[in-house]
């Protein structure tokens, strides 16, 4: 089940001000407030599973190489063994 995604007002704020802008410099066209925050809106919820995962596989790699560090790390504290 997908958590909604909430962004703090100011935030938001700004990232509509980003997608007028973008709208404006990049496709010369205007967008007012209520159609950045809808496609702002569209865009988070349609992203967000895919840079969630990337996020949670990008920290399992990241897991494994600590744990593969770990790993290499404790076989070098044993103590040799001595056989008579």
């Amino acid at each position: 089940m997908a958590v909604p995604v909430k962004i703090p007002k100011e935030q938001k704020d700004a990232l509509v001000r980003g997608v007028q802008a973008y709208f404006s410099d990049e496709l010369d066209q205007e967008i007012g407030n209520l159609g950045a925050e809808q496609l702002l809106d569209y865009m988070i919820r349609e992203l967000s599973p895919y840079l969630y995962n990337k996020a949670l596989e990008d920290a399992r790699h990241m897991l494994a190489q600590k744990m593969a560090s770990l790993e290499e790390e404790l076989y070098a504290l044993e103590v040799p063994v001595r056989r008579r």
